[in-house]
């Protein structure tokens, strides 16, 4: 091995996570150890120079490691959040900036679909125009058996991840110009559900028929759709979870690299996604597993 090649195995945390638990939907100087989101390792290429992204879910975890990413490429970003979460966003903004590039921090509930339509007008308007959308916002609750089911958080489960994601994309489609790229967060949960995470599960498959669908109709446009399939990540959403003691310790240790990713190491596939290489690129999903089959 050369001094420039790392173990993926101890490239980061290899070791168990210390018991904690939040409440939704998590932040970040809670999280024990911090997520690793690249601030001190990401080194851009301008690789998406000039291009006006908007990320939702942009505040923390994968998010905000992409919007380091595409601001270290040469990217304006905006993110959208929710309002209890604006001390991630107004973090993941600064470090926007400290790339050089315009930071755009909007607070809301993209439940609302009012809301989701304005978010996207406002980032349209802040960065002069989009031509990336990046669809992360997420989130998640253990059961204790399908029979304690909630209908409200099945309900939340499903407006945030399905009904979200269909009201942003569909308020940012018909503006978007040949050569745009919208990149959706689905998961490995698409395809090796968890009993626990069922209704979670079950929008994630979901949210890869609406990338294989619309990639179909959007590619008469030039406009690519794909989606990232992240495995275990250590991010903010995870000690928030629900969780008890025993699973957030042992998180990400059944992979075959044994051990949990980091934000920062999903964010070059959403770079590789929006940038001009993939362009031959659509209907596609990008596992990042840690070596999970999908």
């Amino acid at each position: 091995m050369t001094d420039s090649t790392s173990d993926p195995r101890h490239e980061h945390h290899d070791e168990k996570f210390p018991p904690q638990q939040q409440n939704q939907p998590g932040h970040t100087d809670e999280t024990q150890p911090t997520p690793d989101h690249g601030e001190e390792t990401y080194t851009g290429h301008d690789r998406l120079k000039g291009r006006k992204a908007l990320i939702t879910g942009g505040d923390s975890g994968i998010g905000r490691a992409v919007a380091i990413a595409f601001a270290r490429e040469g990217a304006d970003v905006a993110i959208v959040h929710m309002a209890e979460e604006q001390e991630d966003g107004d973090a993941t903004v600064r470090l926007i900036q400290d790339a050089g590039r315009t930071g755009v921090s909007i607070a809301g509930d993209l439940r609302d679909e009012s809301f989701a339509t304005d978010a996207v007008r406002r980032a349209r308007e802040a960065l002069g125009g989009l031509d990336v959308l990046v669809l992360n916002a997420a989130y998640q609750h253990d059961i204790d058996g399908f029979g304690s089911l909630a209908t409200e958080d099945m309900r939340r489960v499903f407006d945030t991840n399905l009904a979200g994601t269909l009201f942003t994309a569909r308020a940012a489609y018909p503006d978007l110009e040949a050569g745009a790229s919208i990149i959706v967060t689905a998961s490995i949960q698409a395809y090796n559900p968890s009993p626990g995470l069922i209704d979670y599960a079950m929008t994630k498959a979901a949210q890869v028929a609406f990338v294989k669908a619309l990639a179909t109709e959007a590619g008469e446009r030039g406009i690519r759709v794909n989606a990232v399939a992240p495995g275990p990540i250590w991010t903010p959403l995870i000690p928030a979870t629900g969780w008890d003691a025993s699973k957030v310790e042992s998180f990400g240790s059944d992979t075959p690299l044994g051990r949990a990713g980091q934000p920062a190491e999903l964010a070059g596939a959403y770079v590789y996604l929006a940038a001009e290489e993939s362009s031959y690129t659509s209907g596609s999903v990008i596992a990042v597993t840690g070596g999970k089959a999908l």
